[in-house]
């Protein structure tokens, strides 16, 4: 089972959209701070109602990893599960992973327009550093 089922599986036990909420922050209060040094505006994202900087890095093996923080505990969930989806998988699988969790856990429905909005300018993101790292990858080979 992938980390995107099992979290759609996670969720769909909880029976209230407080009892979601609730879980989001829970999420967003386990995610490491980012360290300071990349809380940039290189590194901020635009389209967001609250501060949200993410970074990524291409590891040994040729992985993605992503770091991020908000100054918002709802967001700080979010970005948390998008961690927990693409962070680990190569350019190529990140760029072949669809977001499905957004409309099976009902994020599309619940969540505020400009929480949706900025959760699809931070997925946007992602989707382009992993274009930037896979090119860099195919340049190499």
């Amino acid at each position: 089972m992938s980390t995107q089922e099992k979290l759609i599986q996670e969720f769909a036990s909880l029976e209230t959209w407080e009892e979601k909420y609730e879980k989001l922050i829970h999420l967003g209060r386990d995610l490491p701070d980012l360290p300071e040094k990349h809380k940039t505006e290189d590194h901020k994202i635009r389209g967001c109602q609250s501060r949200v900087w993410l970074v990524a890095e291409l590891d040994k093996e040729n992985k993605l990893l992503f770091q991020a923080q908000s100054d918002s505990m709802l967001v700080q969930g979010l970005l948390s599960i998008l961690l927990g989806i693409y962070s680990g998988l190569s350019p190529a699988e990140v760029l072949n992973t669809s977001p499905d969790f957004i409309s099976k856990i009902g994020f599309d429905t619940y969540l505020s327009p400009t929480r949706a909005n900025g959760l699809a300018a931070v997925l946007k993101q992602i989707k382009i550093y992993a274009l930037g790292y896979q090119a860099i990858l195919f340049k190499n080979t």
